[in-house]
């Protein structure tokens, strides 16, 4: 069954809707997930054209990144990668949420990318746009599939998730750690399980993201924390806590950043909250996020430089108290660190073909 022509056509997709798609909730999957969805989830198959996307962003410590699904099943209230959807033709509040699209070619376009001599090897982050351990990837695989090619060709990885379903590839992760370079890091902006999943709902709990914190570090994966995104008056207290936490289960680099709220993004977001928080609290987030934005009822920068940053009092205050434990508990400043990762000498290396002797 295919989708309407008209859907995709402006942008150059051929997509298949799945009328029976794989359950990541089945037994086999089950023990790295939560509780199953309650709203219907379409699925939508894609032969991609490419799978390494070029950032050029002056603030984002990477150039290359890998992305097998587009939207994201986690639900994030404030996800900055919702405005893509509508590039599909889809909305940008449920329909990221629950339309998701699989890029079933990924692995065989990332080795074929890997093969060409203009590739020279360089860091790929994995989640540049939506997470790439949400739970399809219990079914589908694909990231695995694709982390299998990065170590075959030794080639530098980074990886972000919300996600305890990388547990399942902690063996794949602890080699790449040997033989190439990876770096894993767990984004947990709440302290308290409820409250995350009030704004997260399809996220992993925080209680099991500090468990695969753990599991990784143990593992020898060098691993760090992001508290993203501070959200004011809502988990800026958590912060001490946050640290602490990630700190004994092996995490070693740590960073925030502000909330994203760009126009599809803040309406969104004003739903979950009021939907989720008691009206004085809704005001007290809605007022302290104009503040650190400039005021005049602004909740959003785009500027390169401004747009993961706050400005004013408060949020000095929110960057002391970060450094204050951050340097207390002896981890290194994540960004400064991601982005030396990303210029540090590639580890890539092409396999050699084994010949046979006559």
């Amino acid at each position: 069954m295919f989708t309407s022509p008209s859907k995709f056509a402006s942008v150059g997709l051929v997509v298949k809707l799945v009328s029976n798609p794989p359950n990541p909730w089945a037994s086999t999957h089950v023990e790295w997930l939560e509780e199953p969805p309650t709203a219907e989830l379409h699925v939508y198959e894609e032969p991609a054209k490419s799978i390494l996307s070029e950032n050029d962003s002056p603030d984002v410590g990477f150039r290359w990144s890998v992305n097998p699904y587009r939207g994201c099943f986690h639900a994030c209230a404030y996800c900055y990668a919702r405005p893509s959807h509508q590039y599909l033709g889809f909305g940008a509040g449920t329909d990221f949420e629950r339309k998701l699209v699989v890029k079933t070619n990924a692995p065989e376009l990332l080795r074929a990318a890997f093969g060409k001599p203009s590739w020279r090897g360089e860091l790929i982050a994995f989640s540049g746009d939506t997470d790439c351990y949400q739970p399809l990837e219990a079914s589908y695989e694909l990231t695995r599939r694709c982390l299998e090619i990065c170590a075959e060709f030794r080639n530098p990885v980074s990886v972000i998730t919300k996600s305890a379903v990388i547990r399942r590839d902690v063996d794949l992760l602890a080699r790449l750690a040997r033989e190439a370079r990876i770096r894993v890091t767990l984004s947990i902006p709440f302290a308290r399980d409820e409250v995350a999943r009030s704004i997260e709902p399809g996220a992993s709990s925080p209680a099991r993201r500090f468990d695969t914190l753990r599991l990784l570090s143990e593992a020898g994966v060098p691993t760090g924390v992001a508290i993203a995104p501070i959200i004011p008056g809502l988990n800026d207290p958590d912060i001490p806590e946050i640290l602490e936490r990630a700190y004994q289960a092996g995490a070693r680099r740590a960073f925030m950043i502000l909330v994203r709220l760009p126009g599809e993004v803040l309406p969104v977001f004003r739903e979950r909250i009021n939907a989720e928080l008691p009206p004085e609290r809704v005001r007290k987030i809605e007022h302290a996020i104009e503040e650190l934005r400039g005021g005049s009822g602004r909740m959003n920068d785009s500027r390169f430089g401004a747009r993961f940053r706050g400005q004013g009092e408060r949020w000095r205050a929110i960057e002391a108290l970060f450094e204050l434990h951050r340097h207390r508990l002896g981890y290194e400043s994540g960004l400064e660190a991601h982005m030396e990762d990303a210029s540090a000498p590639t580890t890539f290396q092409r396999p050699t073909r084994q010949l046979g002797l006559f």
